[in-house]
């Protein structure tokens, strides 16, 4: 009999704990979409500064390497990797873009709409 009288409160306690979960469900998921979106374009954009600079390097050695022609093949070879790291980069960018797109992110990230109060 004492078993019975403790598993009712018991349900109730772990279902008022559990609900409000359910009811940030969507709240929480736009949140982590958001997220993504943020760190996805942040590191887009630091590769595409590192690939951007992978690239100036190799026209640097290119140039001081004007007479040395195995030091120009190497040079050549660091400004062919930048500037497909940046064609990799730009196509990354245009997936992330394709994407939000698609999913309907929110531009500011998810918004708290208040039940009208009557």
């Amino acid at each position: 009999m004492k078993l019975h009288a403790l598993r009712y409160p018991a349900l109730l306690a772990v279902a008022a704990s559990i609900l409000p979960f359910v009811a940030q469900a969507q709240t929480t998921v736009n949140t982590l979409i958001t997220r993504i979106q943020v760190t996805a374009n942040s590191l887009i954009g630091l590769l595409f500064i590192i690939a951007t600079l992978v690239f100036l390097w190799g026209i640097v050695k290119f140039i001081a390497s004007a007479g040395d022609e195995a030091k120009r093949k190497s040079a050549k070879g660091l400004m062919t990797w930048g500037i497909l790291g940046l064609a990799v980069m730009a196509a990354a960018w245009g997936i992330t873009q394709v994407l939000i797109e698609y999913f309907n992110v929110p531009a500011k990230g998810p918004q708290f709409v208040p039940y009208p109060v009557p």
